[in-house]
């Protein structure tokens, strides 16, 4: 596979999730904020983590 493009902007740090009054709080690095219902914030999480092994698979040297 190619090399990871550099992206202008690319995050290096994980955001932070909380609950308050029964929605999720996402923040991020550089104000990112982002307000979910529970259902949301789950969906997310499992795309993010999907999404998150296909680039790592992809960054993976060719053997």
């Amino acid at each position: 596979m190619s090399a990871t493009p550099s992206i202008v902007g690319t995050q290096t740090r994980p955001g932070v999730a909380t609950v308050e009054g029964g929605l999720v709080l996402l923040d991020g690095p550089n104000g990112v904020a982002v307000t979910m219902t529970a259902y949301a914030a789950s969906e997310t999480g499992k795309s993010l983590i999907e999404a998150a092994r296909r680039a790592e698979h992809e960054s993976e040297p060719d053997a």
